[in-house]
């Protein structure tokens, strides 16, 4: 093995967190080496133990497996306890350390480079699965007034609004859950973080919901967030992917494993510049 860090995932060839890590590396003086692993689905235990014993310092973990990550670390942090899911494993010389910083990433790029304030304003949260799980505590921490999760399974979504009203409630955030068609009221903030781009399904909401310059952010990039982007911008909506939410949670992984906080967004600008080229 030749690689410090990896992310892995099933499938992984498509991912660009290579790149952003040698670059992170690249302009703060970082020695490291990083790649990708593809995992079999049955796979993932055995392939982290592996990594770590060849040497690996760390890794991302992309779908299916942060349930599986979580689990299988010694400790978490507090986004990950809550989240119930990881996607960055710190090997230490006492375990596995695991953290989330998926709903660092995505609340960074909201208020940043899309420059949306959250603080304040209503949001709707399409899916129940890992992806939300990992960045509704974050978005709520952010001051967001009213947090709608919308899912298929209802049941699914009330179970993960009940996991964070403890956080919810001292903020003032107004939190709940509904089916996909029956949404309460216009939203400012629409994040799809469900399963529909990756499957090429369609939109899994109505237009309705989308308040007067409402801001609909999918957090899938490149073609699978093709659809949910020309979705929202056909109905009024400021249409943002999932890319600068990559390389913010790369960076708060990054500033984790080693301790120096990279120029995200430089990085997000030049990756912008070679992804739409």
């Amino acid at each position: 093995m030749s690689f410090d860090y990896c992310v892995m995932g099933n499938p992984v060839a498509h991912s660009r967190s290579p790149w952003i890590h040698a670059r992170f590396a690249e302009l703060t003086g970082q020695a490291m080496a990083y790649d990708r692993l593809h995992v079999e689905l049955d796979g993932f235990q055995a392939a982290v133990q592996d990594f770590r014993a060849r040497g690996g310092k760390g890794c991302n973990v992309t779908v299916p497996f942060k349930l599986e990550a979580a689990a299988l670390a010694t400790a978490h942090s507090g986004r990950a306890r809550l989240a119930q899911a990881c996607n960055t494993l710190h090997f230490t010389p006492e375990g596995i350390y695991g953290d989330n910083t998926d709903g660092a990433g995505l609340v960074q790029d909201i208020t940043q480079h899309a420059g949306q304030a959250i603080a304040g304003h209503d949001l709707l949260l399409v899916g129940a699965g890992g992806a939300s799980a990992g960045v509704l505590g974050p978005l709520i921490e952010a001051g967001a007034r009213r947090i709608t999760v919308a899912n298929r399974t209802v049941a699914k979504a009330q179970a993960l609004v009940e996991r964070h009203a403890p956080l919810a409630a001292p903020r003032g955030c107004v939190l709940s859950a509904c089916g996909l068609d029956d949404a309460p009221g216009r939203y400012h903030i629409v994040v799809n973080a469900s399963a529909s781009s990756l499957a090429g399904a369609g939109v899994p909401v109505a237009a309705g919901v989308l308040a007067e310059g409402a801001l609909a952010v999918d957090m899938m990039y490149g073609p699978a967030a093709a659809p949910f982007l020309a979705w929202a911008r056909a109905h009024g909506a400021r249409a943002r992917d999932g890319l600068g939410m990559l390389v913010e949670q790369a960076a708060e992984s990054f500033a984790l494993w080693r301790g120096v906080r990279p120029p995200s967004a430089q990085v997000l600008a030049e990756l912008r510049a070679i992804v739409d080229a």
